[in-house]
């Protein structure tokens, strides 16, 4: 028997496959190959030669077509040069400067001017340029020079070397969009995501109280229209529309006898009730120092969570949950705030919920029409409602009629 069927650290030595690695050539041949790969692409790159000579123009473009380049747009007349570039929009302009009535640095200016043009490659044909010429061209973006008369071992590695390197921004530039246009679609994904749990919790208080349909919504899509009428920007509209939905979330801790109690509350009861507003705030904003520092001290899965501390979103929830039952007149609760004190949100919200209580029907009262609600909500001008608020809604009660009528509840009609 041999020595390596005896010895097992042998055997597998003498069995196990040396680990192969390219050699110098083979990295080489690669390398060669997409290098290859890339300067074959360039060969369709469209190139637009611009002489007023039509020799230059010709020779120009043979020496281009003898190295294989195929995609050819030429003009001798400079004043159409720039409207040929807008409109074929070449990969390269072969560019001479010294030209009568429109010159190279004419259209180079015009060019650096127009945000299409900007950014062609221009790669500059000339006899003679002093050291100022040659700047100003620097300086208007010009990629690469090329002397007069042509020589086609200095016109090649030229054109090939832009053309590459325009084909290395194009990939550059496709490739941000491709991320931007992920990153877009992920945020898009993650504010959907953000709606739905807005609403699932806006419907956990709903259904606790008397499963009153769409009175989340109605409530969130009127601050919006508020919102809109007061010039809120668009981004700031989007975000009290969805933490308007949770305005009532504090009834989640409110007892159902009390809750669903269809006849009046009594003074006990009302206190219970009023308690709501507080509630909410305590179920919506974020954890205080000394929460955060307990929770950290449970789960290290809680670390990921921590660089975000609290929720712009939550916080605006939170104020209108605790504010929205305040009183322009300082007569409200829970905190008896008066006038401006009351953040804007909750004075907002004070209104659409108001509309929304008196336009639905409830256990304990039928829906009014439109006109006596409006005709209600204006005797609490001043003294239940910020003026300026009430006004905004008023002006917009077309839309508020047809907000209203897009998410009426199935089982009421309006009068």
């Amino acid at each position: 028997m041999l020595p390596s069927q005896n010895n097992p650290v042998t055997a597998q030595r003498e069995t196990a496959k040396p680990t192969t690695r390219p050699s110098g050539a083979s990295l080489q041949r690669v390398l060669d190959t997409k290098v290859a790969k890339r300067m074959s692409e360039t060969k369709s790159s469209r190139i637009l030669i611009v002489d007023d000579e039509e020799l230059n123009v010709r020779i120009v473009r043979k020496y281009l077509t003898d190295a294989g380049y195929t995609n050819f747009v030429t003009t001798s007349d400079s004043t159409e040069a720039v409207d040929l570039i807008r409109n074929e929009r070449p990969d390269l302009v072969l560019l001479d400067v010294m030209m009568p009535e429109v010159s190279g640095i004419d259209i180079l200016h015009l060019m650096h001017l127009d945000d299409r043009l900007h950014h062609t490659p221009v790669v500059v044909l000339s006899a003679a340029m002093d050291r100022d010429v040659k700047h100003i061209c620097l300086e208007l973006g010009v990629s690469d020079f090329v002397g007069k008369p042509i020589d086609p071992i200095e016109l090649l590695p030229r054109v090939r070397n832009t053309l590459l390197n325009k084909q290395y921004r194009d990939q550059l530039s496709m490739h941000a969009e491709k991320l931007e246009e992920q990153v877009h679609q992920r945020t898009a994904e993650l504010a959907a995501s953000r709606q739905e749990i807005v609403h699932c919790l806006a419907r956990a208080a709903e259904y606790r109280d008397d499963d009153t349909g769409h009175h989340v919504m109605r409530v969130g899509k009127y601050v919006g229209v508020i919102a809109r009428e007061m010039n809120f920007n668009e981004s700031r509209v989007e975000v009290l529309e969805l933490a308007a939905q949770l305005h009532d979330i504090g009834k989640i801790g409110i007892p159902d006898v009390v809750l669903h109690k269809p006849g009046k509350l009594d003074d006990e009861e009302r206190e219970t009730i009023n308690k709501h507003c507080a509630i909410g705030k305590q179920i919506i904003q974020p954890l205080t120092p000394h929460e955060w520092s307990i929770f950290k001290s449970h789960t290290r899965l809680g670390s990921n969570l921590l660089h975000v501390s609290s929720s712009p979103l939550l916080m605006l929830a939170a104020r209108i949950a605790q504010t929205h039952h305040e009183r322009f007149d300082g007569t409200g609760y829970p905190l008896g705030l008066k006038g401006e004190d009351i953040p804007i949100e909750g004075r907002m919200t004070a209104v659409a919920d108001v509309y929304d209580a008196l336009s639905t029907k409830r256990p304990y009262k039928a829906a009014f029409d439109r006109e006596k609600c409006f005709e209600i909500m204006s005797e609490g001008r001043g003294t239940h409602f910020d003026p300026v608020v009430l006004d905004a809604f008023f002006r917009r009660s077309d839309e508020i009629v047809r907000i209203q009528m897009e998410y009426m509840d199935p089982q009421y009609s309006i009068s």
